[in-house]
């Protein structure tokens, strides 16, 4: 017989609530069997479930997450696989720089903008 897991094992074991693991079901990234109204999930479904919580570490909306997935389950071939995933990567790294740019931009306005209030705050003590 195969490994199988309970719902609480996954979830204690990636750090997440049972709710989580029912939510990548719902959206259809997990399909585990059902014994009565318990669900029993596979080796493979662990397995999926790293990836899908790999994925969304690195920023991946679950759409993303769904259709990188289904790839991995198509017959287009390992080739067109990897090269959707790394044209997501590189996606992924773009949009990740636009983010750091605007965030080193916004830094630098409020030190421009303390430095203007803390020399007012020195000029009004004098």
């Amino acid at each position: 017989m195969s490994e199988s897991f309970t719902i609480a094992q996954l979830a204690e074991e990636f750090g997440i609530t049972h709710r989580a693991v029912r939510f990548y079901e719902q959206e259809g990234l997990l399909a585990p069997a059902r014994r009565g109204n318990r669900r029993v999930y596979t080796a493979g479904d662990r397995v999926r479930l790293k990836l899908i919580l790999r994925g969304r570490r690195l920023g991946f909306s679950v759409a993303e997450i769904k259709e990188i997935l289904s790839l991995y389950e198509s017959d287009g071939g390992e080739g067109a696989q990897l090269r959707h995933l790394v044209g997501k990567i590189r996606e992924r790294r773009a949009i990740l720089r636009q983010q750091r740019a605007d965030i080193d931009a916004i830094l630098d306005e409020l030190d421009r903008l303390e430095g203007a209030c803390t020399d007012r705050l020195l000029d009004a003590a004098d």
